[in-house]
């Protein structure tokens, strides 16, 4: 059994307990969910981020400012994507889990950029956090086998999204260049994020379409 209670067995367990049978999402809802709801919350953090940032910075601090987005990323998006997992007592579990890996990807992220301040840490950022991420959802479902699809495609997913997002920014320029930034990067990430959940519980789709 895993710290979140996320692995196959378990979750094949509380599955056959329930007494409604688990929705079970295919891979485009997965994806179609991520990107919208991950893309969602992105922007509403991103918002914040074009209406106040001035303002947090004077009342929190740089280090307060980056964790309050980092706080709203976390529960936002842990319980919106908590609806791509399968089986019941779903939300606590993941919103923790996501809570655990978004924490080190966004340490990984302020690391790399705080330490080198230039654009070369936004890139180094990016790829750790998304790697040390992809790591911590492979442990917690049991999907060390597509370890290297889940870690290819979130990398890619974000990579694109925060770069993509970062140059509407640069050219639109101001608020709406932000949030801009805010709904492409949420889309790009929400894209990988979908993707990973759906690989990371391949196992548990194959034994549950098997009762079918």
């Amino acid at each position: 059994m895993s710290l979140f209670g996320l692995d196959p067995e378990t979750v094949l367990a509380r599955a056959r307990a329930a007494s409604v049978p688990p929705q079970i999402p295919t891979l485009s809802r997965s994806l179609l969910f991520g990107a919208i709801g991950f893309g969602g919350v992105s922007t509403l953090v991103f918002a914040t981020v074009a209406f106040g940032e001035r303002w947090l910075y004077r009342r929190l601090g740089i280090g307060g400012t980056y964790a309050l987005w980092t706080l709203l990323f976390l529960m936002g998006a842990g319980g919106v994507l908590s609806r791509l997992v399968i089986g019941p007592a779903r939300t606590l579990r993941f919103t923790l889990l996501f809570g655990c890996a978004f924490v080190l990807y966004a340490a990984a992220w302020m690391l790399a950029y705080f330490v080198l301040k230039n654009q070369a840490g936004e890139w180094l950022g990016t790829l750790a956090g998304s790697l040390l991420m992809a790591l911590v959802f492979c442990g917690a479902f049991s999907a060390g086998d597509a370890a290297g699809k889940i870690i290819g495609v979130l990398c890619a997913g974000n990579v694109a999204g925060y770069f993509l997002g970062r140059l509407a920014w640069t050219v639109a320029g101001g608020k709406t260049g932000m949030i801009a930034w805010g709904v492409i990067y949420g889309i790009g990430f929400g894209l990988g994020l979908g993707f990973t959940l759906h690989a990371c519980q391949k196992k548990v789709r194959a034994a549950l379409n098997a009762r079918v």
